[in-house]
């Protein structure tokens, strides 16, 4: 008679994933995970062109930016795959590549082996925030409304991104900032009729319906689109070149006075930025439990951190979880599997560079603008029978896209919160946590420290 105790050497390789992932305790299964990693990866995979173009113009070579990016996006999503066990992934942060780029390189004119050490002391002061649990003192007094309006407006800055990168919106020379692209361009007819196209699946339950139209967009590029050209298949990384940006971090050059207000203000705007958007991610995917608390926020907060650490001393930028990662849990990724996967296949893109311009934007950003649009519903979970803090929330929504700017939302959104709560007599509502964070935003700010 066989033992009732079975090994788990002895389990298939399906029911081993789904032990470890809780696959089924979550209520997905292993294809959709797998699609759902698949999506992730092709919505956000224009960072390992974006990001080397940006540090580029710096100075950094870009061909060792490309390995950088290819690698935290690596370790990143693995780490939050295997280790927190959520359907989010990290890369290198495009906002705060660009700061890196155009602010502390160009304008502040500091040098490459420094930036990166400012880099690696935001991670570890990062880490030390994420691990002492401030972090999660953040998300805990963080009120109802401004995390739901945190949502809302993390989907309007989906819209504004996808929309943007096909020049469906763009920049206005005169009155308001922005205006209506080229209407009968390519690559906007192709991005409506997507996004259309995306909807009408998605409502038919078609398993997959956000992939399926991003491959279709890719093929209908490669076909008909002269500017999507097939570059080759194979490219080996040359981890050894002379240009190589790992280890050559300076640390002690960044714990110079002069820098460390730049380390500060960097690990400032992670703390709300990056917090900002997990909590976003987590609720999209139903990841939250009766106390609107993140399954397993702690190990996702310290992961992004730590990944900030491993930007710096591989030559990369700032990581953070990507807000792209809305794709694949709009997909139906509710666990690290999801995040694993994309870690896995941005590895291989390591070795697969020239793959990466057969995706074109017009092929992403129809999931993109999709997964916004989900998240605009957020606007029902706010409680207008208490105004003061619906409103707030709502502040906190229009102020990151208008600023295109996370924190700055989160900022106004507390300050509203506090300011309406004094002014409607309802001052015994506020809890000492969100006092204490509004007064240090309004300091942050105030102080010109703001990115």
């Amino acid at each position: 008679m066989k033992s009732a105790s079975i090994s788990s050497t002895a389990l298939p390789p399906k029911a081993l994933l789904d032990n470890y992932f809780k696959i089924t305790a979550r209520g997905s299964h292993l294809r959709q995970e797998v699609i759902a990693g698949l999506t992730t990866f092709l919505a956000m995979v224009y960072s390992v062109i974006v990001v080397p173009n940006m540090l580029g113009t710096a100075g950094f070579d870009p061909g060792a930016v490309f390995i950088a990016t290819c690698l935290i996006a690596t370790f990143g999503s693995l780490l939050m795959g295997l280790w927190a066990n959520l359907p989010m992934a990290i890369g290198c942060a495009i906002s705060l590549t660009a700061f890196t780029a155009f602010s502390l390189v160009l304008g502040q004119h500091m040098s490459i082996p420094v930036t990166l050490g400012a880099i690696f002391l935001m991670g570890v002061c990062f880490t030390l925030v994420s691990v002492t649990g401030i972090r999660q003192w953040v998300l805990t007094n963080l009120p109802a409304g401004i995390a739901h309006g945190t949502g809302i407006g993390i989907g309007l800055f989906l819209l504004l991104i996808a929309t943007n990168s096909v020049q469906l919106i763009v920049a206005n020379d005169a009155g308001l900032p922005v205006k209506l692209g080229d209407i009968n361009s390519l690559p906007v007819i192709a991005t409506v009729l997507g996004l259309a196209a995306t909807i009408g699946l998605e409502r038919r339950g078609v398993p997959g319906g956000i992939l399926l139209v991003i491959i279709l967009l890719s093929v209908f590029g490669l076909v008909f689109d002269p500017a999507v050209k097939y570059q080759g298949l194979f490219a080996w990384p040359d981890l050894g070149s002379e240009h190589s940006l790992i280890g050559q971090l300076d640390v002690m050059g960044a714990l110079n006075p002069v820098v460390l207000p730049i380390v500060l203000a960097l690990v400032m705007t992670a703390i709300f930025d990056a917090t900002g958007t997990i909590r976003a991610v987590a609720g999209q995917a139903d990841l939250l439990d009766k106390q609107d608390n993140i399954i397993g926020g702690g190990k996702a907060l310290t992961s992004d951190s730590v990944s900030s650490m491993f930007a710096g001393v591989v030559g990369g930028a700032p990581a953070a979880v990507y807000i792209e990662s809305a794709a694949g849990t709009a997909a139906g990724g509710k666990t690290g599997l999801t995040a694993t996967i994309v870690g896995v296949l941005f590895l291989v893109m390591m070795f697969l560079a020239p793959l990466s311009y057969l995706v074109p934007a017009y092929a992403t950003a129809p999931a993109l603008m999709y997964v916004g649009l989900l998240m605009l519903s957020n606007v029902t979970k706010l409680d207008f029978n208490d105004r003061v803090d619906a409103m707030a929330g709502l502040t906190c929504a229009v102020f990151i896209i208008l600023s295109c700017n996370i924190v700055t939302g989160i900022m106004l959104g507390f300050v509203t919160l506090v300011v309406g709560r004094l002014c409607s007599g309802e001052w015994r509502r506020l809890k000492p946590g969100v006092l204490l964070i509004t007064l240090g935003l309004v300091c942050f700010y105030m102080g010109g420290w703001a990115l």
